[in-house]
């Protein structure tokens, strides 16, 4: 799960993020963080669409490439 330090630096610096919730590249959300709780992040997309998901899926920055996600962390 990410941190409330990670998603504050990244806030603050305006980083894009890559979340991956699948395997699938295609299912990836890719913008950046715009306000967080306890179970969720907003993330603010190019298309300046939200989007609300889960803390549990896995956070990554999206300059870098892709990590191989063959299982997530989201129990189904």
């Amino acid at each position: 799960m990410i941190t409330e330090e990670q998603l504050n630096t990244y806030r603050l610096e305006g980083t894009k993020l890559r979340v991956i919730r699948d395997a699938l590249e295609m299912n990836d959300v890719i913008g950046i963080v715009v306000a967080w709780d306890e179970d969720s992040v907003v993330i603010r997309k190019h298309n300046r669409r939200v989007v609300k998901l889960g803390r549990h899926y896995i956070y990554e920055l999206a300059s870098e490439p892709r990590s191989v996600a063959t299982e997530t962390s989201d129990g189904e």
